[in-house]
Parts: C-alpha cells; structure tokens; sequence
C-alpha cells in the first residue's frame, strides 16, 4: 500500500500514524498519538499496517476495536471524541481506522503508572507536551488566548502615545479612553489584557523585548565583539516595529544603476518583506516562552527574523508549501490592533506578501528566494542579500534609508508613463480611489516613506494636487 492509498483511507484527516498490531498490554504506545491528536488538529491512527506500509491486517479487529474504545475511555483524561471503522483491503485483509477528532477541552492526557502525560504533534510525531505547550492547551480549553487574559496592570498607570500617533495618522481619528476596552485592551474594571500591557508605551511584559545585531560575516563565530552594530529594544510593540526597521534601513545599503531615462534602485532587502516578517513574528510570536526575544540577525549574505514559538497548528513549515498554508492567528487581539493600525490585513497568510516583494527586484532569482524554517520552540524568516556576489553598474555606499518599491498584481487600465513602475501604479489606483488621500496613508499603506511617494508622484508627472491641506485633492490630468 502507497502513502497515497493510505491519504485515500483516511479521508479528511491531514495526520496519521499507523501501528502493526494492537498493543494492549502497551497502551501508551499508541495512546500518546490519541492524545496529540485531540491536542493538536485532529488525525487517524490506523492498525494493521507495517512501518513500510505493508498490509498485514488484524487476526480479531471486531476484539481488537472493543479494546480500543476500552483503553481509550479508561486511560485518556477528558475522553476525546473519536470514531471506529472498518476497512476491508486486498485479500480479504480487515484494517482499524481510528479518526480522533480535534478537541475542545484540551489537554488531553494519557493516564498511566500514576501520572498524567499530555502529547502534542510536532511534524509527524507525537512528542510530550512541554510546560510551555501546557499552558498554550489550557488556555485553548477554555477558549480564550494569552493576549486576551486580564492581567494585574492598571490602565491609569500606563500610556498609549504610540498608539494614539499611530491610529491617527491611519484613520484620521482620535483615539478614546473608551476604544482600549472595545479593541481589547482593558477590561472595565480598568485592568488591561495581556494585549494591552504589550501596546503600552513601557510595556511592563519584560520579554517583549527585539534583539537585532549586523554580524560581521556570515554567522556569529566571532561574537558580539565583532559585531558591526547591535542594539536591545523594549517597551510598547509598536516600538518595537519601528525601531526594527530603522536598525535593518541603518545597517542595509543600497544600491543603484543608470538607464536611459532615469535610474534604477537596487536594495539588499525587500522593506514590504521585511515589514511583514518583523510584523508576523511581533503579533504571532509565542509570548507565554518568557526566556527568549524576537531577534533580527543581518549578516553579509542574508537577514534572519526569529521569533519564539513554531507553527500554532504545530507542523513544521519545511514540510509544507508557505503559500498554501492559511493564517492563523495565535494572538488575534494583538493582530486585530496591528490590523487596524495598517500593519497587517485580516485575510490571508504573510508569507506570499514576504516571497512576492522580492519576485519583482532587479537581482532576483530563485537562489534568493526567502525561506522559513521551524520547529517546535521557534520560526525563522531567512531573506537573502540581494547584492550579495552580485556585480552591479554603479554601487552607492549609502545606508538603506531611501525605501524601495514594493510593487504588487495590480489593475493595467490606469493611465501611466511609458516606464512608470508597479509602485507608481499602486499610487494612481489609491489616488482615484480615493482623490482626498494624504501623502501619509499611501506611505503607510505601501509600507515606504512620504519623501519616496512624493518622489514616484513628481516621476509619474501626469498627478497634480489642487488646492492645500484636507480641503485640497489630486487630480490625473491625461485621465
């Protein structure tokens, strides 16, 4: 039997294990995948299969599924819901498949010699749930989330400055006393959320915390001494993101070519990729792991973006395709805020928007492609140099502070100049929609300065704005 005719058997599940024979004298031999299952996002576990995937078949599977309902119902603490069925192969040959459906009242655990184990899946194993992962099932158990739990500060002892700046500036609205508790943040007894202890300008949550160093190399082996700049952030995450893209624009250098009728930019990092990699590792990171930071790490070669916590469906992202796999939110309060701020949208999975910023650069190819890679303690973002051991025409030995193009699929029926480039026509199409929109939200909303949209909109040359400040408005003059 083939791993596909194994897919075909089990259906909808997306795990599987398999086991020889029934165990019964062993329970926790196959129990502790039960276990991980109902922990983790459900999956089959199917006897009478050898580790080759040979049919053997079971000799009493009628005795065989008593014994299991039986074990299961006696050594799992809260009993998980599962289902027994019966397949009938070549040769008459009868398997178990026994589905274990993803629980709601996690942990799950196993009960034997007088101690209770919880199991998780981490890839295709089922490995014991670790004090962290413990935390993370209860917490799931009771349907709610670390950021969204009460913590013991007081909304009257912090400020929210960062926030209130940034809110503004992308909705043009003030934001009220009354907003923290309708975002989540605070509760009514005047207590924050965990979410709103991370926003607070001096975030007391200790770990929250961005280590970023530009290693003199290509790795750490000469250590912090030979590092050519390093720096510890803390306080409120939005800080935090801000203060990740000024050390990655200061220690990045751009560089650029001549063409016929203008030049063209040529950066060692993509700012829209690394934008949403240091913005995903800040709202997704695992922050019940207190002993560990978001690190940004620059070498001569590449930028590594880790962040603690693997996968929140606990599979490992070296075994899946990063732009298939859907958004899930581990921290939906602090996402939900990002969201409304402009840092990150509700739909979708960050890894396309990472992957496609590079698609469109000059120097690309697939050897710098970016990559992720994980496990279950942490998630690594692994985007290349893009000038790395690549000649160029005119090298500028500048810092990266002149953001670059972050071009996307966009509409072709916008009137443009002969060579405008995707960005310009990202501007075009947020200036008809919207022909009273500041110089301030396209920068935000395309992840650049005001001083680069500014510099796109005198290239495009057909965009003028008539009138001053909020009573002003743009106009296309060829449209």
């Amino acid at each position: 039997m083939k791993s596909l005719d194994i897919k075909q058997l089990i259906g909808e599940a997306t795990e599987y294990d398999k086991k020889l024979s029934l165990e019964a004298k062993k329970p926790k031999s196959w129990c502790k995948s039960v276990s991980a299952f109902a922990n983790t996002f459900g999956g089959a576990l199917i006897f009478g299969i050898a580790d080759n995937d040979e049919i053997v078949g079971l000799e009493n599977p009628n005795s065989d599924a008593e014994k299991i309902s039986e074990i299961i119902k006696t050594r799992m603490d809260p009993i998980p819901e599962f289902r027994l069925r019966f397949e009938q192969v070549e040769d008459g040959k009868v398997l178990i498949i026994l589905d274990i459906f993803k629980g709601e009242e996690t942990p799950y655990y196993y009960s034997g010699d007088g101690v209770l184990e919880a199991y998780v899946r981490v890839g295709n194993e089922s490995v014991k749930a670790t004090s962290t992962e413990l935390k993370r099932l209860v917490l799931r158990g009771r349907n709610t989330s670390y950021d969204s739990q009460i913590s013991t500060y007081k909304v009257e002892d912090f400020a929210f400055s960062k926030l209130r700046e940034r809110y503004k500036k992308w909705t043009g609205n003030s934001f009220d006393e009354k907003d923290l508790i309708s975002f989540g943040l605070a509760n009514e007894q005047g207590y924050l959320t965990n979410a709103g202890a991370l926003v607070a300008d001096e975030s007391p949550i200790r770990w929250s915390r961005l280590f970023c160093t530009r290693w003199n190399g290509l790795n750490k082996s000469g250590g912090t001494i030979d590092a050519f700049d390093d720096a510890e952030y803390s306080g409120s995450v939005l800080s935090l993101i801000d203060n990740g893209e000024a050390f990655i624009k200061r220690n990045a250098k751009l560089m650029w070519r001549k063409t016929a009728n203008s030049r063209e930019e040529m950066p060692e990092y993509v700012e829209r990729s690394y934008h949403e990699a240091l913005v995903n590792a800040l709202a997704h990171r695992d922050y019940l792991v207190n002993g560990s930071e978001v690190h940004i790490d620059i070498y001569d070669d590449r930028m590594e973006i880790y962040s603690p916590g693997g996968m929140p469906d606990g599979s490992i992202i070296q075994d899946r395709d990063p732009l298939t796999v859907p958004s899930t939110r581990r921290n939906p309060v602090l996402a939900d805020i990002f969201n409304r701020l402009g840092y990150m949208e509700r739909k979708g999975s960050g890894f396309g928007k990472i992957i496609g910023g590079y698609e469109f650069q000059i120097n690309y190819d697939e050897s710098k492609k970016p990559s992720f890679r994980s496990d279950r303690y942490q998630f690594t973002v692994v985007m290349p140099n893009l000038n790395y051991n690549v000649p160029q025409d005119v090298p500028q030995d500048v810092p990266q502070d002149v953001p670059q193009d972050v071009p996307q699929d966009v509409p072709q029926d916008v009137p443009q100049k002969k060579e405008s480039n995707p960005l310009e026509i990202q501007i075009l199409n947020m200036i008809k929609k919207d022909s009273k929109i500041s110089t301030e939200k396209m920068a935000m909303t395309l992840g650049i300065s005001s001083k680069t949209v500014k510099r796109h909109i005198k290239d495009i040359g057909i965009v003028r704005f008539v009138g001053r400040g909020s009573n002003g408005h743009w106009e296309i003059i060829d449209d």
